[in-house]
């Protein structure tokens, strides 16, 4: 059992309170939090079990938050997890069998791509859904699905990957497609955490006082979110993006 130090909390704590701001806008936290244990000293496996505590509790909260305001697209959601689930437990497979570089670089030549998306689409909106309205529930189950295979494969950057599915593919506006993109996302780490739990990969004593910080970052990113509007919340995107990209830069070039 590892023994946690005054010095690993405020390692982490500080950097939960950011991804969870973050995550909470635009996605993309785990590329914060996830990294904060590993600078704490965690081994992968318990890096990865109490980074998805902290970011469960944190995802709730801004799930809330969202919901309180009628901010989540509760149709589009649920159908949405029914596909992330199995999605996740596919991607998760694929990890053992796929050649992690090939996967790695598929992404990272994506990235310039949804970029130039992002910054293209000035408000973050579309007057018409590119899917048609009566194929609405196939096409959620469908992003759910393959953002799910994503989830599990890859890992950073879901949340943001959902948001920008919803705005580009549903016509969703930005704050509905973040709102909705948080219950998605609380699906697959709900599901992803249960196993962690069971296989005894969670740090308790570090993960709890992280997730009160990931759960204070969630609440104060969700509602300048709300309260600022589709032009913050695309800007958060692009910075997002910017940091998926260099990690999976460095990711492919150290590999």
């Amino acid at each position: 059992m590892h023994d946690v130090t005054w010095q690993m909390i405020l390692i982490v704590c500080p950097l939960i309170f950011l991804a969870g701001f973050v995550d909470s806008i635009a996605g993309g936290g785990g590329l914060i939090s996830l990294p904060a244990y590993y600078l704490a000293g965690l081994p992968p496996s318990l890096a990865g079990g109490s980074n998805k505590l902290s970011a469960v509790m944190g995802t709730t909260v801004s799930t809330i938050t969202y919901g309180g305001r009628g901010l989540i697209n509760y149709r589009a959601g649920i159908a949405s997890v029914l596909g992330s689930v199995p999605g996740a437990v596919l991607g998760a497979y694929l990890l053992t069998v796929l050649p992690a570089y090939y996967i790695r670089v598929g992404v990272l030549l994506a990235l310039p791509v949804v970029a130039f998306i992002v910054l293209k689409n000035k408000d973050l909106s579309v007057r018409d859904a590119l899917i048609p309205r009566r194929y609405t529930l196939p096409a959620c189950f469908v992003i759910g699905f393959v953002i799910g295979t994503y989830d599990g494969l890859v890992g950073p950057g879901t949340g943001t990957f959902l948001i920008l599915a919803y705005v580009m593919l549903m016509g969703e506006d930005a704050l509905h497609a973040s709102g909705t993109a948080k219950l998605v996302n609380l699906g697959s780490n709900v599901g992803a955490l249960i196993t962690l739990i069971t296989t005894g990969h969670v740090l308790y004593a570090l993960a709890l006082p992280a997730a009160a910080f990931g759960i204070a970052g969630n609440m104060v990113g969700a509602r300048l979110a709300i309260k600022k509007g589709a032009p913050f919340v695309r800007a958060l995107l692009l910075v997002v993006l910017g940091l998926l990209l260099v990690t999976m830069l460095v990711d492919v070039i150290s590999s």
